[in-house]
């Protein structure tokens, strides 16, 4: 599975609560968490996040809380992939158990700038920034996570047992 899209940058410590404001958490309709989604860090977000965008951020993505409201709204703003330098742990599994490929790597995380176009092949952990020219190499995801992301979510993985036998 690949992904290309447009870079959206922030930097480090980016939490929870800014990714999607407590505020809406009375819902869990992912269109309704997407049309807030970064409102607190960043208003111009919503309008022009496209779909396939890649987020990039530096350290500590997905800090504070461990609402799975936050990875969804990303999920359904539109992008297709987070590059971090790192993440918050609880965050890292929420994103993975919703669908939401997430790939640590602080090289790329740091050269990439907005606007940027990259290019992510999950199956063999190669990332590269066609606008710069760069190529990066972090660990592929393991097939049980590959089949995990291809299904949309582990509870669709389980439901189309599309993860027997990855294990």
């Amino acid at each position: 599975m690949n992904v290309k899209g447009s870079v959206i940058k922030y930097g480090d410590n980016v939490d929870t609560d800014v990714i999607i404001p407590a505020r809406y958490l009375n819902t869990s309709d992912p269109k309704e968490l997407a049309a807030h989604c970064m409102e607190d860090l960043d208003q111009t977000f919503v309008s022009r996040v496209q779909q396939g965008d890649i987020l990039v951020a530096m350290r500590n993505f997905g800090c504070g809380s461990s609402r799975e409201h936050a990875p969804i709204a990303i999920k359904e703003s539109g992008i297709s992939c987070v590059i971090a330098a790192s993440f918050a742990r609880i965050f890292y599994r929420n994103a993975i158990n919703i669908g939401l490929p997430i790939i640590e790597c602080p090289e790329a995380a740091k050269e990439a700038g907005e606007g940027d176009t990259i290019e992510v092949d999950f199956e063999s952990g190669q990332l590269r920034n066609l606008t710069k020219g760069t190529v990066y190499q972090t660990p592929p995801f393991p097939p049980f996570i590959q089949a995990i992301i291809h299904a949309g979510g582990l509870m669709q993985a389980i439901k189309q047992k599309d993860w027997e036998g990855t294990v």
